[in-house]
């Protein structure tokens, strides 16, 4: 019977090894990561950060700021995230839910329970699984693992996991064999990105993938 905690640990040795830390996310402030996890939602990190760099440069890039400016103005100015009208609401979304039960106040809110506030995050409209556990790990600090589109991906062609296995039995099958650290998972969730956009892509390159020597 595989021991999946100790292959979790072996593939993580591995990638950093080869990649080295990646020191996510790139951010200045935790609000900053938490509008960045929502900008972006299907498209690369590249556009979502040229429109944070767009609210920044108007001085919109905080609770009060977005709370009062316009949806259109603000969906203008994060168009080059793609599905700005959409992504516009999602922002407004997630600032009336932020004002309305913590008084704007990003620090209150990391207060909670970590899967107590996933809970009420999933609940706003336009904040999936992912999403929420993006912001829960990269701005609140709290041992989440984050599961995207390479993590099913690798881990399926690796034979660790069924293509079919949903979000959170592959959630689970991580935080049951990993030891719950922020560190941990920041930087595990980082690597398995920078192998699915750099190796094993849509056509992976297998021949020179770090994984290859992983026993199945």
């Amino acid at each position: 019977m595989r021991n999946h905690s100790k292959t979790l640990k072996e593939i993580y040795r591995c990638l950093y090894k080869t990649f080295g830390p990646q020191k996510w996310w790139p951010a200045d402030t935790p609000f900053e990561v938490i509008i960045g996890a929502i900008l972006t939602q299907n498209t690369s990190w590249a556009n979502a950060e040229r429109a944070i760099k767009n609210l920044k440069q108007k001085k919109l890039l905080t609770v009060k700021a977005i709370r009062n400016v316009s949806v259109k103005r603000l969906a203008k100015l994060i168009k080059p995230a793609g599905y700005y009208n959409q992504k516009a609401k999602k922002l407004k979304n997630f600032i009336r839910f932020l004002s309305e039960n913590y008084q704007g106040n990003i620090k209150t809110m990391f207060n909670q329970e970590a899967f107590n506030l996933r809970s009420k995050l999933l609940k706003v409209n336009g904040i999936g699984p992912e999403t929420a556990d993006s912001i829960l790990l990269y701005a609140a600090g709290k041992p989440v693992f984050v599961i995207d589109a390479y993590t099913r991906r690798i881990f399926s062609r690796h034979s660790l996991i069924g293509e079919n296995i949903s979000y959170q039995g592959l959630q689970n099958y991580f935080m049951n064999n990993l030891k719950p650290e922020v560190r941990l998972f920041n930087e595990y969730h980082a690597l398995i990105v920078r192998l699915g956009k750099q190796i094993c892509k849509t056509k992976p390159n297998c021949d020179i993938c770090p994984l290859k020597e992983i026993k199945k």
